[in-house]
């Protein structure tokens, strides 16, 4: 299956709903991105997609939160593999079981041929974790980050 296949623009507007709709429960910022393969230079390089979701973080300042509390899902769609990046503040504040079961959410919507479906799935499982460690109970609460999915 190829990513406009996996991924269609609906998926994606759906996407971008789901994390907007979770940022008014929390004060923490949720990006999504999908890439369909690593470019030559970075295979050649030996780059993984740990390495890649680590400089999507960085290069998106999603790490540039107020309270340090970014989170990155990336699937690298080519290989079907997911990486979550955290800011220190949400890693120290969410159960490593968590961030395990998000990941494992969206790898068997990616197996199962619904990987959007998977995308849900794991953006409502960090929803509801950011919830409750960062509930936004009236605070203000800025949109610090986009919410569009990032299709790199």
């Amino acid at each position: 299956m190829h990513l406009r296949a996996a991924f269609p623009d609906d998926a994606y507007a759906r996407i971008e709903r789901a994390i907007a709709d979770g940022e008014r429960r929390h004060r923490a910022e949720l990006r999504f991105a999908v890439e369909s393969s690593l470019e030559t230079g970075q295979l050649w390089r030996g780059m993984q997609a740990r390495e890649r979701a680590l400089e999507v973080f960085s290069r998106f300042g999603i790490w540039d939160t107020e309270e340090d509390n970014g989170v990155l899902v990336y699937l690298l769609w080519a290989d079907r593999a997911v990486e979550i990046v955290a800011d220190r503040g949400a890693k120290r504040s969410i159960d490593p079981a968590v961030w395990d079961r998000a990941c494992a959410q969206l790898v068997e919507g990616c197996r199962a041929g619904t990987p959007a479906d998977g995308a849900l799935a794991c953006l409502a499982t960090l929803n509801d974790a950011l919830a409750a460690a960062y509930p936004a109970d009236g605070r203000t609460n800025p949109d610090e980050l986009p919410n569009a999915p990032l299709v790199l």
